[in-house]
């Protein structure tokens, strides 16, 4: 697989200038603020109240707006958007509901809209270092499965490929602030582990005048709304 970055990878793949797009699971916003950079009119939706006051707090890129929600349940209207993201964050979404989010997706899609659905594959040096306190092999294998059954939700799929990208932590304390931010229930799992974890991450790791660099294998699916 070539080596890429996630951040040219989603511009290349989908038009977003004038476009209308959900950022389902947005995270910190850095992918909205991305999308926003080039020309789309964002809308991110995230659950986790931390992560939802880092996007807020973030300097804008332009409009784009953050609201609380979940995949399974999105606050726009039946085909009202053009484009809907679920970049690293279907696997989040509890297994019995994957599903529902993408049928949730394919409701507020316009007909012949875009679903962009990148996900991290369970390999690659970042998996393994991670793997010890936030094993995601059991999700990300569901998430793959609700993604080759999303016809049955009314999409057709478009286009899929695979490609590495580069995971750059400035040091070790970086790497587990983005952990237990993202999950703050592993808490006591990262403190009873940090001795090993930190061997693993600089095992694994390589130093670079950026910082720690691991590479995290990625699927990107293109799917168009019957």
């Amino acid at each position: 697989m070539k080596k890429r970055q996630n951040a040219e990878i989603l511009p290349e793949l989908i038009e977003l200038k004038d476009q209308k797009v959900a950022d389902i699971g947005s995270g910190d916003g850095a992918i909205a603020r991305l999308m926003t950079r080039h020309g789309a009119k964002v809308f991110g939706i995230e659950c986790n109240p931390e992560q939802l006051r880092k996007a807020r707090e973030a300097t804008p890129a332009g409009t784009e707006e953050y609201f609380e929600g979940v995949a399974e349940k999105l606050p726009f209207s039946d085909a009202s958007l053009d484009i809907v993201v679920l970049f690293n964050s279907l696997h989040h979404v509890d297994i019995d509901q994957q599903d529902k989010a993408l049928g949730e997706a394919a409701r507020v899609l316009k007909a012949g809209g875009i679903a962009y659905i990148c996900e991290p594959v369970a390999e690659g040096t970042h998996f393994e270092m991670m793997q010890p306190v936030h094993d995601e092999t059991v999700v990300r294998a569901h998430a793959l499965e609700a993604i080759k059954a999303a016809p049955r939700q009314g999409f057709s799929e478009q286009q899929e490929i695979t490609y590495v990208n580069i995971v750059t932590y400035a040091d070790f304390e970086q790497f587990r602030e983005r952990i237990l931010r993202i999950n703050p229930h592993k808490a006591d799992d990262f403190t009873n582990m940090a001795a090993d974890l930190k061997k693993s991450f600089e095992r694994l790791g390589v130093k670079t005048d950026a910082g720690w660099t691991f590479d995290q294998p990625m699927r990107v699916n293109l799917l168009k709304k019957d």
